[in-house]
C-alpha cells in the first residue's frame, strides 16, 4: 500500500502541474509513513509541506489540491445525506476506483494529508493471511538476485563470544527475510585460518613464552597436545577441533543457524584465488611496485590510501586474502555481498569496498554492517563471567544461562549499529515481563482458543474469503487487522533497508494489540456464530503472521505454554 500511495501522490501532482494549476519542478522524493498515532489515519504523507514553496502556496492549500487530484474528491451524488465520522466532520466520498480502499482521505495542519483505510478493505486483509498462510508478506522483488552473505566469520582461535553472537543472529535473520522476498542468499562463514593468529594459538595451547591466548578451553588444548612442540602444528591442528566446536555445537546447536558453507582462508591458496586475483588486478594496471613492495590502487575507489598486496619479503598479507575471498565470491556468480563484521574491523571497510570494485563488483553492492559491543548487565551493573578466560563471554554459557530464544530475541530488538546492554535480569524473567515470553505466550494463547472453537463450534471453518468478515467493525478488531496490513510492507522494507530489530518490535505490537483485543471481544459465542466465526478467522490470521514473524527472527512460537 505503501508503494500504491506513492505513486497514486505522484500522478496526483503530475496531474496538477498538468492542468498548469502548479508551474514545472522537479518531484522530490515522497515519504509515506505511518502516523503515530491510529486516530490520525493509516498513513500520512508530508509532501504538501515540501512542495508548498515550489508551487508558491500555503501547505494546507497544497495538501488539498493533491487530494482533490488524488480521488476527484466531493460527496457521492447518490448519497442521502452526510455522513459523519465519530469527531462529526464529513467524510470524502471516494468516487475513482483507485480510491477505493480508502474510507476517507483528510488534510490536517499544518499540511499533512491522511489516509484512513476502509473496512472492508482490512477485512480483505484477514481473507488474504489465512488463504496465503505462511506466505502472507512474501514477493518476488528480489527477483532471484544471487547474495552471499558473511557472518561471524571469528578466528577459530577460541569460543564465540557475545560480539560474534549478536553478528550471527542478525546475519541469520536478514537472510530469511531475504529469502521471503525473493533473493537468493547463501549463509557463509570465512575460516581465517592462515594467518599469524594460528601460530600464536600454537604458542598459547604449547604456553611457552609466546603464547597469547588463555582461558580454560586452552587448558583442555594443552593437556590434549602435550609432547609436541612445533606452535605452527599444533596452532593448525588446535584451530581445527575448535572450528569442529563452533560447527557442531555452537551456531548449529546452541545458535540454531544453518550455514550453507563454509570458506577457508587456505583453501583460497590453495585453490590459486589468492594468485588469480592479484594477476587479474596487474591486468587491469591497478597494482604498481613501491619499495619492493606491490601495491593496489586503492585511491582510485574513494580509500584514503593505497594498500600493500605483496610485501617486500614477497610474504602476501591479509589484504591480498581479501582480493582472493572476493574473486572467489564474484566467480560464484554473487551479485551482491554482505559482511557483518565486529566494530573492530570498521577501518577495513574502506580497502575491502575498493578491492570489490576493482574486481568487478558493482559499487553499492557490497553492503557492510558494523555490530556494536554488548554488555551484559543485571541490576544496572556489569556481569563478568570468568569461568573460561578474563572478562569474555562466551555466547553458548549465555544460552545455556537464559535459553536460545531469550538469546536471540534480546539481540535482535536493537539495531547493531547501537552499544547494548544486554538485561540478564529480564532475559531470566519467565513471566509476560520478558518480551519474547510476552509475545509467544499471545501466540499460545490463540491456539489454546482455536482448539476450543474445533470442539465446541460445529462446522467450524475458517474464512479464507471476503464473504464472512464484515462483523469484524470493532475498534480492537480494526485496530488488529492494520496490525496485519503492515506486515508484507515491512518485511519488504527490511529487504531493502537491512533494519531487522523492527521485527521483534512489530511482534510485540502485534501480541500487545492481540491482549488488548481479548481483552475486550469475546471470540467465540454460540449465542452469535457468524461473529464468532469471523473472530476466530481474525486471531487465526494474527497466528499466522505472528508465527511468521518469530520465524523471520529465529524463535520458537509454541502451541502451549
Amino acid at each position: 500500500m505503501k508503494t500504491e500511495l506513492k505513486q497514486l501522490i505522484e500522478k496526483a501532482i503530475l496531474e496538477a502541474k498538468k492542468n498548469q494549476a502548479w508551474p514545472d519542478f522537479e518531484l522530490p522524493e515522497i515519504v509515506v509513513d505511518y502516523p503515530k498515532q491510529e486516530n490520525f489515519g493509516d498513513y500520512t504523507t508530508n509532501i504538501a509541506m515540501i512542495l508548498a514553496k515550489k508551487v508558491g502556496k500555503s501547505p494546507m492549500e497544497t495538501a488539498e489540491k493533491i487530494k482533490n487530484e488524488l480521488c476527484h474528491s466531493g460527496l457521492d451524488p447518490e448519497s442521502k445525506e452526510i455522513p459523519e465520522s465519530s469527531s462529526g466532520q464529513a467524510l470524502n466520498q471516494v468516487q475513482d476506483d483507485t480510491c477505493k480502499e480508502f474510507e476517507k482521505i483528510e488534510v490536517v495542519a499544518p499540511g499533512y494529508i491522511n489516509f484512513y483505510l476502509a473496512k472492508k478493505y482490512l477485512q480483505n486483509i484477514v481473507a488474504e493471511v489465512n488463504k496465503e498462510k505462511e506466505n502472507f508478506g512474501s514477493s518476488k522483488i528480489g527477483n532471484g538476485v544471487k547474495i552471499n552473505n558473511e557472518f561471524i566469520s571469528a578466528n577459530p582461535t577460541g569460543p564465540l563470544h557475545l560480539g560474534n553472537g549478536r553478528g550471527g543472529f542478525y546475519g541469520d535473520s536478514i537472510s530469511k527475510v531475504l529469502r521471503k522476498s525473493g533473493f537468493e542468499v547463501v549463509n557463509e562463514y570465512y575460516v581465517n585460518d592462515a594467518g599469524e593468529q594460528i601460530v600464536k594459538l600454537g604458542h598459547s595451547v604449547l604456553k611457552d613464552e609466546e603464547a597469547v591466548y588463555g582461558g580454560e578451553y586452552v587448558d583442555s588444548l594443552h593437556e590434549k597436545f602435550s609432547g609436541e612442540s612445533d606452535a605452527k602444528t599444533v596452532g593448525q591442528k588446535a584451530a581445527g577441533l575448535i572450528l569442529e566446536e563452533i560447527i557442531k555445537k555452537t551456531t548449529s546447536e546452541k545458535m540454531q543457524i544453518g550455514f550453507d558453507s563454509w570458506i577457508s582462508e587456505r583453501s583460497l591458496y590453495d585453490e590459486s584465488f589468492v594468485k588469480k586475483a592479484i594477476a587479474t588486478l596487474k591486468e587491469k594496471n591497478l597494482t604498481y611496485e613501491k619499495d619492493g613492495a606491490l601495491w593496489l590502487r586503492t585511491t582510485d575507489f574513494g580509500d584514503d590510501k593505497d594498500r600493500v598486496l605483496v610485501k617486500s619479503d614477497g610474504q602476501k598479507t591479509y589484504f591480498a586474502s581479501d582480493c582472493g575471498y572476493l574473486l572467489n565470491k564474484k566467480q560464484r556468480s554473487f551479485s551482491k555481498v554482505i559482511e557483518i563484521w565486529g566494530a573492530d574491523h570498521h577501518g577495513y571497510i574502506d580497502r575491502f569496498r575498493a578491492a570489490a570494485e576493482a574486481l568487478g563488483f558493482e559499487k553499492g553492492n557490497i553492503k557492510f554492517i558494523i555490530v556494536q559491543l554488548v554488555r551484559l548487565v543485571k541490576n544496572g551493573k556489569e556481569v563478568r563471567m570468568s569461568k573460561r578466560a578474563g572478562n569474555v563471554v562466551y555466547i553458548d554459557d549465555l544460552i545455556e544461562m537464559v535459553g536460545h530464544d531469550v538469546t536471540r530475541f534480546f539481540f535482535l530488538m536493537y539495531s547493531p549499529d547501537t552499544h547494548m546492554n544486554f538485561d540478564l535480569g529480564l532475559a531470566e524473567e519467565r513471566s509476560e515481563k520478558n518480551p519474547v515470553f510476552y509475545v509467544q505466550y499471545a501466540h499460545a494463547r490463540i491456539a489454546s482458543i482455536l482448539r476450543k472453537a474445533e470442539q465446541e463450534i460445529t462446522n467450524y471453518k475458517l474464512q479464507i474469503t471476503k464473504t464472512g468478515l464484515n462483523p469484524l467493525t470493532h475498534e480492537k478488531e480494526l485496530s488488529l487487522m492494520r496490525e496485519l496490513n503492515k506486515f508484507p510492507e515491512l518485511v519488504s522494507e527490511i529487504s531493502q533497508t537491512y533494519e531487522v530489530h523492527k521485527l521483534p518490535h512489530f511482534a510485540i505490537r502485534l501480541a500487545d494489540k492481540f491482549h488488548s483485543f481479548y481483552n475486550e471481544c469475546q471470540v467465540i459465542d454460540k449465542n452469535n456464530l457468524e461473529l464468532s466465526q469471523a473472530r476466530l478467522s481474525l486471531v487465526n490470521a494474527v497466528k499466522t503472521v505472528l508465527a511468521e514473524t518469530l520465524r523471520l527472527i529465529g524463535v520458537n512460537a509454541p502451541e502451549r505454554m
